[in-house]
């Protein structure tokens, strides 16, 4: 016979194993949290360097190319752009100091430091983009000249992926260039001798530029300054204007001695220039060569027609000639030479006949 309390008694240990149950999933929650902010931070950090607004630069850290920022360039950024803490949920309203720890235990980013830490000579302050880093000891957000780097790798956008399929189809197009058709041949020789031409008359510009305002002004000005640099982003790459100088003022002296330097360099050259005549030997020669690319064809190659045009255009005669091509070449200097003694013969005759009217005058 049950008892009147059995019931509750029941239910009362339902409770408790409810209990006991929920506590043991509470138990069980708290490692998913924490994936579930690694994933968050993660994302913030995707975001966050992908993102156009956020300066940073690409510098050598232990022989490895890293991306790098800047701490103060850090801050001032997600001041800016408040509404990318969204995505930090809970830790959304933190301090940014304390999200750039929270990336530092994560090893999303790393703190390092200059390699280089003196004044080079003639330099008022250091870099404001080192080169070259190394790690700092101490793991601590800092925007006091404190630089920091991103340790996971980006993901690729779809033009890098689809440029990765089109660098072995631009290099067999190279390839097979000399069985292309004849105006496409052409198109491809004056673009990218149009293209050369671009290249050297801008560097040859800047060149000319810098060297006037430094010989005038005294000032440093290069425009395209990231035009030869090894390890710059598309963007820097094609910047215009350059950033301010602070380096030091030049001596007039070393103004004027460089001045009359390009002077007399100026003078030199114009005095070995080659003349109309050197001028137009180099013109043939070099017109020959594309000449004999561009009229290049594979019908041609398997006709034999390449090995007599050789032949025939050989300077040595007794440097690959056989006896019948001796022959040939003689027989076709025959007529030259009778055109030659037909010619000579007419002006002698005139000569003749002018001489006679002389003496009959």
């Amino acid at each position: 016979m049950k008892k009147p309390g059995g019931g509750g008694g029941g239910a009362a240990a339902d409770k408790k194993r409810g209990r006991r149950s929920y506590g043991e999933s509470s138990t069980e929650t708290p490692p998913r949290k924490q994936a579930a902010k690694k994933d968050v931070f993660q994302i913030f950090a995707e975001k966050v360097r992908d993102h156009k607004n956020l300066e940073s630069r690409w510098a050598v850290l232990q022989e490895t190319r890293v991306e790098y920022f800047r701490g103060k360039d850090f801050v001032s950024f997600l001041r800016n752009h408040p509404e990318l803490k969204d995505i930090l949920e809970s830790d959304g309203n933190s301090e940014i100091e304390d999200i750039a720890n929270i990336l530092l235990r994560k090893n999303l980013i790393v703190r390092c430091d200059r390699v280089v830490k003196t004044l080079r000579p003639g330099k008022k302050k250091l870099s404001t983009w080192p080169a070259h880093l190394e790690i700092f000891p101490e793991q601590v957000f800092s925007d006091n000249d404190a630089f920091f780097a991103w340790t996971f790798v980006n993901r690729r956008p779809l033009w890098q992926t689809l440029l990765s399929f089109f660098w072995p189809v631009l290099t067999l197009a190279i390839c097979l260039f000399p069985v292309y058709p004849h105006r496409c041949k052409l198109f491809i020789l004056y673009f990218c001798a149009g293209l050369l031409l671009l290249i050297l008359t801008l560097l040859i510009l800047r060149a000319f530029v810098f060297g006037a305002l430094w010989i005038l002004l005294g000032k440093r000005f290069w425009f395209f300054p990231n035009i030869l640099a090894e390890e710059a982003t598309l963007k820097e790459l094609f910047q215009f204007w350059p950033m301010k100088d602070e380096s030091e003022r030049p001596k007039w002296t070393a103004r004027l001695f460089y001045a009359i330097v390009a002077v007399l360099v100026f003078l030199l050259l114009r005095h070995h220039a080659p003349d109309e005549a050197a001028r137009a030997r180099y013109q043939k020669r070099v017109s020959n060569i594309i000449d004999d690319v561009l009229e290049w064809s594979p019908s041609l190659a398997l006709s034999g027609m390449m090995e007599k045009q050789t032949v025939f255009n050989a300077t040595d005669p007794d440097n690959n000639v056989t006896d019948g091509s001796k022959t040939t070449n003689e027989d076709m200097a025959q007529p030259e030479d009778v055109e030659g003694e037909t010619i000579t013969g007419e002006h002698e005759i005139d000569e003749s006949i002018e001489n006679a009217e002389d003496t009959d005058h």
